[in-house]
């Protein structure tokens, strides 16, 4: 007779089910009925006094807040828009690490590395603004193209951050002071903000600037607050922007926050009299002379970001600073739709 390898196998392995799986969990389950208790506690069998372990419900709702328009402005191909779902955040992530790891200096995580992606904590409690390149497609195997995201900023109201882990900035700026002294009113915190280099031009910031004005609106936000980045870890090869910044653009005492004790850099390398404000202005971000622009004004005193390979500078807008003349540009802008 000719063995069937398939039929004996099947017995073999329905038998192993019953003497190893199916006959203990039964007995497991007998035990805890006879105790006067749950059959199956929970998601898992625990021990006594064992702490049940809680997963996260899997996001199923739009992530844009009630009664905002997730679209907030487009220009030509260009769309600025929050995210309403985790692909879309995770889409964020991906641009951040490019731009973070891939063509700047910061330094990843083995989990970073692995992901490919810039992630942390905040990414689940804040809100996210992206640009859309609708003329640019992300193509992946077996799924459909997709515009190609060019830009990301992220957003974090204050409530949020009362409810979860604070501001980010709070890690790098005692920013107490400020808060205390300017009682009732409402902070969003910007933050990881980066562009893909190609998309660095004026079009491209001052469409991020409409979607944050129609989110402050949205929102009646007060103040907006952040970190904004140099590029390098050397104050002194920053000497002139940190100076710049220092003496025409130090925030005034009601608005200014100090970085912290321990991570304190002095901004005021160059005298005055000795800075070039052209020149400086032109050693400067563009997202940093975006904030100056519309109004921002800075802290006292930079930190070095070994991670990522940057000096960081503090960034206060109230919103009561902004220039008659930005709001009405960023107003329409904010409604702009392509022909």
């Amino acid at each position: 007779m000719v063995p069937n390898f398939a039929r004996d196998a099947s017995a073999a392995w329905l038998n192993g089910w019953e003497a190893h799986v199916h006959a203990p969990l039964a007995r497991f389950r007998q035990k805890r009925v006879d105790a006067g208790l749950a059959a199956f506690p929970g998601l898992g069998f625990l021990p006594p006094g064992g702490v049940p372990i809680k997963f996260k419900p899997r996001l199923k709702r739009p992530l844009a807040a009630p009664g905002l328009d997730p679209s907030l402005g487009r220009i030509g191909n260009l769309e600025v828009r929050l995210a309403t779902s985790v692909p879309d955040i995770r889409r964020a992530q991906r641009l951040r690490y490019r731009v973070f790891y891939e063509e700047m200096s910061a330094i990843p995580t083995g989990m970073t590395l692995l992901a490919r992606r810039d992630i942390d904590d905040y990414d689940t409690v804040c809100d996210h603004l992206l640009v859309i390149d609708h003329a640019a497609t992300e193509a992946k195997p077996f799924r459909k193209p997709r515009p190609k995201v060019v830009g990301t900023y992220r957003l974090l109201r204050q409530d949020a951050a009362d409810r979860n882990f604070g501001f980010y900035t709070a890690g790098e700026y005692d920013i107490a002071p400020l808060l205390a002294a300017n009682p009732g009113k409402r902070f969003l915190e910007l933050g990881r903000s980066c562009v893909l280099k190609p998309y660095r031009t004026k079009r491209t910031v001052e469409l991020l600037w409409a979607g944050i004005w129609a989110y402050v609106q949205h929102h009646r936000i007060d103040a907006m607050l952040g970190c904004a980045s140099l590029e390098g870890t050397d104050p002194d090869r920053l000497a002139v922007p940190l100076s710049f910044l220092h003496h025409h653009a130090r925030a005034p005492d009601a608005w200014r926050a100090r970085a912290l004790p321990g991570r304190y850099v002095a901004m005021d390398r160059l005298a005055r009299e000795a800075i070039d404000p052209k020149a400086a202005l032109q050693a400067l971000p563009p997202l940093i002379k975006g904030y100056l622009r519309v109004g921002a004004t800075f802290g006292d005193g930079a930190v070095v970001d070994h991670q990522f390979g940057t000096t960081d500078v503090f960034v206060v807008l109230p919103v009561s600073a902004i220039a008659a003349r930005y709001i009405d540009h960023f107003g329409p802008a904010a409604n702009r739709r392509a022909a």
